[in-house]
């Protein structure tokens, strides 16, 4: 399940032209999405008025702290505020995990974005939703696919 926009996935594996990483499985209630070349995969969830993406970029040239690359996925949101940052392992690495409330063109949201750095790729998580509960019934299938989440990968 899911669209990619840059590459393919099938059976939880995406295969881009860059990279290949295996996710976890969503909820039942997420559709593909094609957002115009901007992520390797994203869904939406109606029921949950929630957005999910993954997307990666491999460039040495990105070799830059886990924040700054934060920083440059914030842009676009205003009126941020941070509600928890941590370091959490992730395949075998540190990643940045930050839940942050925002408004997007004008409106609140809850986020959470997820960044890795593996093996000179950038791996960046999201998942968009209005503010309140809503976060907490999207944020279950997110975690799904998180935690299925490896760049180690059968070949084809």
């Amino acid at each position: 399940m899911g669209c990619a926009t840059t590459g393919t996935l099938q059976s939880g594996v995406y295969r881009g032209t860059q990279t290949s990483y295996q996710i976890g499985s969503l909820g039942p209630d997420w559709t593909p999405v094609t957002v115009n070349q901007q992520n390797d995969l994203a869904w939406h969830n109606e029921t949950k008025d929630a957005v999910m993406h993954v997307d990666s970029d491999c460039d040495p040239g990105l070799d830059i702290p886990l924040t700054a690359l934060r920083s440059h996925l914030m842009i676009g949101f205003t009126e941020r505020e941070v509600i928890d940052e941590e370091v959490v392992p992730m395949d075998g690495r540190e990643a940045l995990r930050t839940h942050f409330t925002a408004k997007l063109d004008g409106v609140p949201r809850d986020i959470l974005l997820q960044i890795l750095k593996k093996d000179d790729c950038v791996y960046d998580f999201g998942l968009i939703t209005p503010a309140g509960p809503s976060f907490d019934q999207a944020l279950v299938d997110f975690e799904g696919m998180l935690a299925g989440f490896t760049t180690t990968v059968s070949p084809q």
